[in-house]
């Protein structure tokens, strides 16, 4: 998939993914949710407007009230690439948020998730 394209892709497409690959874990969508928040400052209905309006990657991450400093801390390996070596902006902002995802998935504990 180029990388347009998962730009262009609508947010609310993804989203179900995510939940899934949660819950196959035993986590919730609620954990899901406090995890996108953290990362871009949305409130829970600023959030859901998002996904109702089918906003593209590329929108969902320019408009986020406030991408978390800490995000910074988000270090490892997604899709065979270390995220911190990602030049391009909203690409690394979308494999943080694959990363945080993939770490609820493995079980680690929430605050850890979170770089608290």
């Amino acid at each position: 998939m180029t990388k347009h394209r998962i730009y262009t892709m609508s947010f609310g497409s993804v989203y179900p993914h995510y939940i899934n690959k949660a819950e196959r874990k035993g986590c919730t969508k609620t954990e899901v949710d406090e995890i996108i928040r953290w990362l871009t400052g949305y409130s829970q209905e600023e959030l859901e407007e998002q996904l109702e309006k089918q906003t593209d990657f590329e929108t969902f991450f320019a408009e986020a009230p406030r991408l978390n400093p800490s995000r910074a801390l988000i270090k490892g390996v997604i899709c065979g690439v270390r995220v911190e070596d990602i030049e391009e902006q909203t690409m690394q902002e979308i494999r943080y948020l694959d990363k945080l995802i993939d770490e609820l998935a493995k079980g680690k504990a929430m605050e850890k998730i979170l770089r608290k």
